[in-house]
């Protein structure tokens, strides 16, 4: 076959031709972008232009002789592809054209159609015969780089305690038998404590560093010890050590939260009952004031009121206990009380019943117990009275004279534990995440038969997009949750309703991840992800419970759909007749532009990928969403219905509301945070893990999109696309992505990690 002679200003545009007809890339929105870059490109006289325009004509495509010529040229040339390179096929196709010309020049329009159409070296390496350079992972961007942005504030103490976990003591291993593990637990708990970690958010005064975001962190990289050291420290330190700091007055604070910080008093957090689990409201533990006596008596009234699942329960000696208080025949509702469970022997005291919970799913290593009170009598100085308390006098008194907001005041400085909660489970995802994809990028299996050597896991694409969109999630929580704590941390009054309904839905939708992510890590890596020195069923089996500890994840994001329901009330009723109108024009003007097909079909890259369409959509299902419950809940009670019942029958319609509130919170945090990013390489990074984050966030919702006229087809499709490819763009550096996450090497003991 005679060699086709191209003109030296097209020669470097034939790779890419050959690419994208031989794999039939080309839509209409990718052909706007080819043809924005010839038009664009100096280095092209006219005819080149109209040469290059042609092969565009989808309606009359090259012949198959003219790409057999390009794929002759190609091959000739004898060019090298380094996948490695920043633009691979931009690199290649300037050696190919250096073959004939000599020169060959970097060609920034060629980098535009590489990086706006996402081509990446997976999809058309088998399409040259060529020398192709494989490299597992690009070095472009450093892991300590990444963990360095992940934890800058903190930096100098995640160092400090990672070195600290070097201790031989925090190695991991399995154990069989639940005396075993919560054996070396309760050391591991001892030794953390009397090197003041346990402390780290307590005030200075009682052996802290007044530094809960630190403290958050420190919980989270206990996870990747040993999910029940992370549970156990969050027991001791958080829930019990700081229902002292934020219930209790300063002389309890002076009596007890120095020993709660060092260990030397072990206690536990008993507010949860067999009978009405998430229902705090409705426990029914008692706790009587008896005035000539000054005294409480905590009693179980029924079998089934007993305290259950208590973390700490067989070790404690003290527990705080959520009961109702009567005080002169009236119940003032919720309130908590320490009350002591052993005596000095470690033998339960006079009316206290302790049972081992016994074997669980997971964290078999703390030691959960069920615990019932038979007229258990403690003196009136044990009621944590921060928020209500009971004068000289026998009568109560509390600054909150509001019940309802004094049972929400009380639970809302608990909140604390439920972003921990969520950062355990995001620390669980990531180590499950980092395994199966470390594992990947050494796994080989499978080729087309006449290669010598196997596929990597990683370059299929079916492989990417099952674990890079997780790793991107990973990274967008971690900001959200940082955001929180810090917003918890810094929040000083009474009133923390706010943050309470912002945690709630975020502990809900993260948790929920979590267990989806091991789930697909544990498949991703087929038996061996099966096996338990692979980590992945401890890490499985150990954050399974979070998505109903510190509140069942349903009823959380009922709690946060009334939240914003709340929000929307007030804004919709405060400015009255004006206020009306305003809304009902944003409400036209979101339905205008769902219908008009610019939008709704809309499928470039610049729009697909900037952050202010992803806030867009995701606010859109909100308000959307937001709107048509409050309508569906008021038209239930403008015919009779009780606002109860009427909640009843929109609850699947408030989980959506509390489920998009959160997705919305997430992603603008997360674009909050990189919004103020140095500019460079790391910031373009991040926006661009943000995009995969939000476009799949997005895709799972499509249907929904889709009936609303938010998407067309046209653009549901192109999401789907741009997922897959956003993944094979980032498969370079998935591996710098995981180590980013700053797992410590000693204790990533996966060995198919290693």
């Amino acid at each position: 076959m005679t060699n086709t002679v191209y003109p030296k200003g097209i020669l470097p545009y034939i790779p890419f031709f050959y690419v994208i007809w031989s794999d039939d890339l080309l839509s209409a929105s990718e052909i706007q972008v080819v043809q924005k870059a010839i038009t664009s490109d100096p280095s092209l006289n006219e005819k080149e232009k109209a040469q290059l325009w042609s092969w565009l004509d989808r309606s009359n495509p090259p012949n198959n002789s003219e790409i057999k010529s390009w794929q002759t040229l190609i091959t000739s040339s004898k060019a090298t592809l380094v996948e490695s390179e920043i633009y691979p096929l931009e690199t290649f196709s300037r050696k190919v054209a250096q073959h004939f010309t000599h020169k060959g020049d970097p060609n920034e329009y060629l980098q535009y159609i590489e990086r706006t159409l996402g081509i990446q070296p997976n999809h058309y390496n088998h399409l040259f015969n060529v020398t192709v350079v494989h490299q597992i992972n690009s070095d472009r961007y450093n892991p300590g780089d990444l963990d360095q942005i992940l934890n800058q504030k903190g930096w100098e103490v995640v160092q400090d305690f990672r070195n600290y976990l070097k201790n031989d003591l925090y190695s991991w291993a399995v154990h069989r038998s639940k005396e075993d593990a919560r054996a070396i637990v309760l050391k591991q708990l001892n030794h953390l404590a009397k090197d003041g970690w346990g402390a780290y958010g307590y005030p200075e005064a009682y052996g802290g560093r007044n530094d809960m975001e630190n403290y958050a962190t420190i919980f989270e990289h206990l996870m990747f010890v040993d999910g029940s050291l992370g549970v156990k420290f969050g027991v001791q330190f958080g829930l019990f050590g700081g229902s002292i700091q934020s219930l209790g007055n300063d002389e309890q604070r002076r009596r007890y939260l120095t020993k709660a910080g060092s260990a030397n008093l072990l206690g536990c957090f008993a507010m949860t009952e067999t009978g009405h689990g998430s229902n705090v409201r409705g426990i029914n533990t008692t706790a009587t004031y008896i005035h000539k006596e000054r005294a409480i008596v905590i009693h179980t009234p029924g079998e089934n009121d007993n305290k259950e699942y208590i973390g700490n329960a067989l070790h404690s000696k003290m527990a705080t206990v959520f009961a109702q208080l009567l005080v002169n025949g009236k119940n003032e509702g919720v309130h908590a009380i320490l009350v002591p469970l052993r005596d000095d022997k470690h033998e339960e005291l006079q009316g206290i019943r302790i049972a081992d919970n016994g074997y669980k799913l997971g964290l078999n290593g703390v030691d959960n117990g069920k615990i019932w009170f038979h007229q258990v009598k403690v003196p009136v100085e044990n009621l944590l009275d921060n928020y209500g308390g009971i004068a000289s006098d026998g009568n109560y008194q509390s600054r909150i004279k509001n019940p309802n907001k004094r049972f929400f005041t009380m639970l809302g400085t608990l909140v604390g534990g439920r972003i921990c909660v969520a950062k355990g489970a995001l620390a669980a995802a990531k180590m499950a995440l980092a395994i199966a994809v470390k594992h990947s990028l050494k796994r080989r299996q499978f080729n087309d038969s006449i290669k010598i050597q196997e596929d990597l896991l990683m370059d299929y694409p079916t492989h990417q997009l099952r674990l890079i969109p997780r790793v991107a999630s990973c990274y967008v929580y971690h900001f959200a949750l940082q955001r929180a704590m810090a917003e918890y941390a810094s929040n000083t009054s009474d009133d923390k309703r706010k943050i309470e309904t912002q945690v709630a839905g975020l502990k809900a939708i993260i948790t929920w991840f979590s267990s989806a992510a091991i789930q697909e890590s544990r498949e991703a890596c087929g038996g061996k992800g099966y096996l338990l020195e692979n980590r992945i069923g401890d890490l499985k089996n150990d954050s399974d419970i979070f998505t109903t500890f510190e509140g069942d994840n349903t009823v959380l994001l009922q709690l946060a759909a009334k939240g914003v329901l709340s929000d929307f009330n007030a804004e919709f009723n405060s400015g009255g007749f004006t206020s009306v109108l305003k809304f009902l024009r944003s409400q036209l003007s979101d339905k205008l532009t769902t219908i008009n097909p610019m939008y709704s079909n809309k499928v470039d890259s610049e729009h697909l990928y900037n952050p202010k369409f992803h806030l867009h959509a995701l606010d859109f299902r909100l308000r959307r969403l937001t709107y048509t419950a409050a309508m569906r809940i008021r038209n239930y009670i403008k015919k009779g219905i009780p606002s109860y019942q009427a909640f009843l029958k929109t609850q699947t319609h408030l989980l959506e509301v509390g489920k998009a509130y959160s997705a919305v919170l997430a992603l603008t945090w997360y674009y909050d945070k990189i919004d103020g990013m140095e500019e460079g390489e790391y910031k373009n990074l991040f926006y661009q893990i943000g995009a995969l984050h939000s476009l799949y966030t997005l895709r799972k919702d499509a249907d929904w999109y889709l009936e609303q006229g938010y998407f067309g087809s046209t653009k549901s499709k192109a999401i789907r696309q741009r997922v897959e490819r956003l993944s094979s763009e980032l498969r370079p550096y998935v591996k710098a992505l995981v180590e980013g996450f700053g797992i410590p090497e000693h204790l990533m003991t996966a060995p198919i990690a290693s």
